[in-house]
């Protein structure tokens, strides 16, 4: 009888052990998932080495790893190194914003040199004001007087008529005639007659200027070095008043033309030659401004302008598209337009500044500086105004494409604002609540304290403003409020105010 132990010999050697099928390590399919060793694996999950793997699935699993190493360089080289197009492309819209604000800035001041100084009728209405104003009203009255009386030749007038043991008042008396003539010159300058006469000299003056630019004037020269104003109406005006209160200054009775109209004849100068009987100098009341070259320059400069204004105005709009259109960051794109039209805003105006001083400094100190700096003060408002609003435009452009970005601020003050507003909103509708609630009871309490209240409210506009129209509108709401609160006070019927729910 054999044991259990015995081990069963077969066609080996005697004594060997016969193995078994289950002994052997044969690879499965499947091993993974049933928690065993697969092709890849040794023992407790190790990873497997090429000796472990058959050959062939060997090979492949190097080329694998192989491959999956390149992959992983490529990758951490990208990374390390920024893309070159999208550097290249906010470069190119960087420049194209500076461009374009700069751009934008000179188109302004082209399209008001094309509104303002090359419109007859805009021109004009700019200029209006200038008698009035005091520093030109005395420029242009010491130069008046000083025309008068180099033509009518006072003091050797006086010396004719007088006896030669008189000589001595000459000088008093040429003293007080021209303080009487400047008076003259100052008051024809200030009344409403002399109005239409400017806005018709200016008109004239104007279309001559444009003539100069186009190099089709006759009357009005424009030489490399200066220009000249015919003033000739103004004198026209001061020597028939003059006639009227010193008639005998002039020996006779003068007849001038009238041009209270503002009708200014062709042959003004042949008809004041005739009615004092002389002969005027050829630069008789021509006011001459010297500018060095700069005024003539800047005349072909604006004809320049003027003729490629539009073309001009369609580039900067293309020129600002580009730069949005390039750009890989618009928002960083607007931030730059907006701080570099601030630069150019203010690089422009300080260059005007700069030529507007070269220009003063030209002209004579005293009255006719003073004159000079008025008249450019007044015809440069506009532009100056337009200077401002491009830096406010500017700055508000960057500051709220700043806003609008992902930064650490930008996203606080954005996180304030809505949560202001939702306070805001929901303080805005408790006060409703209680005004619905508590007020008619709070008016009908105290209706006489309402009714006093909104007169004194209306008083404070009512002194500030004078003008007929807001004085009506003033009492049309101070009634609509007085009718109002005595109505809610006669609705309540005394019922006691609910309390508010919040």
């Amino acid at each position: 009888m054999t044991s259990s132990s015995s081990t069963t010999t077969g066609s080996g050697a005697p004594g060997e052990p016969v193995p078994h099928p289950a002994d052997e390590t044969v690879p499965r399919e499947g091993a993974a998932e049933e928690g065993g060793t697969g092709p890849g694996e040794t023992g407790a999950g190790a990873p497997a080495s090429a000796a472990t793997v058959p050959g062939r699935d060997a090979e492949e699993l190097e080329r694998l790893r192989a491959e999956v190493a390149a992959l992983r360089g490529q990758l951490e080289t990208r990374r390390r190194r920024p893309p070159r197009s999208g550097a290249i492309r906010r470069t190119v819209a960087a420049i194209l914003a500076a461009v374009a604000a700069f751009a934008l800035v000179t188109s302004v001041v082209g399209l008001w040199a094309a509104r303002t100084t090359l419109n007859t009728d805009r021109w004009v209405a700019t200029v209006a004001p200038l008698p009035q104003d005091p520093r030109v009203n005395t420029a242009v009255a010491q130069y008046a007087t000083t025309e008068v009386f180099r033509v009518l030749n006072v003091e050797q007038r006086l010396r004719d008529v007088l006896p030669p043991q008189a000589g001595f008042v000459v000088g008093p008396i040429t003293g007080q005639l021209r303080e009487q003539v400047d008076k003259t010159v100052t008051r024809v300058l200030s009344s409403d007659r002399f109005q239409a006469i400017w806005a018709e000299l200016n008109r004239q003056v104007h279309q001559r200027m444009v003539a100069v630019i186009e190099g089709t004037s006759a009357v009005i020269t424009a030489r490399e070095d200066r220009i000249e104003i015919d003033l000739l109406p103004l004198i026209n005006q001061v020597l028939r008043e003059l006639s009227e209160q010193l008639p005998t200054l002039f020996g006779k009775q003068i007849m001038l033309p009238d041009l209270s109209s503002g009708a200014i004849p062709e042959n003004l100068r042949l008809r004041v030659e005739e009615a004092l009987g002389v002969s005027l100098p050829a630069n008789f009341a021509q006011f001459t401004v010297y500018d060095s070259g700069q005024l003539w320059e800047a005349q072909q400069a604006v004809a320049a302008a003027k003729r490629y204004l539009a073309l001009f105005v369609a580039g900067t709009i293309l020129l600002l598209l580009a730069a949005f259109v390039i750009s890989p960051g618009r928002r960083r794109t607007a931030v730059q337009f907006g701080l570099w039209l601030v630069v150019a805003a203010v690089a422009i105006t300080a260059l005007l500044r700069a030529v507007r001083r070269h220009i003063l400094g030209e002209v004579p100190a005293g009255v006719y500086r003073d004159g000079v700096d008025a008249t450019m003060t007044t015809v440069f408002s506009l532009l100056r105004e337009r200077g401002v609003q491009l830096i406010v435009i500017g700055a508000l452009i960057a500051l709220l494409a700043y806003l609008a970005g992902p930064g650490r601020i930008p996203v606080w003050l954005r996180g304030g604002v809505r949560r202001g507003a939702v306070a805001g909103w929901r303080w805005t509708r408790q006060g409703g609540t209680y005004a619905v609630r508590r007020g008619p009871g709070l008016i009908a309490g105290h209706l006489d304290a309402f009714r006093v209240g909104g007169l004194a409210v209306a008083a404070v506009p009512a002194l500030i403003l004078s003008s007929w129209q807001s004085l009506l509108v003033i009492a049309v709401l101070l009634v609509a409020y007085e009718i109002g609160v005595t109505l809610i006070a006669r609705n309540h019927d005394g019922v006691p105010a609910e309390p508010v729910i919040p």
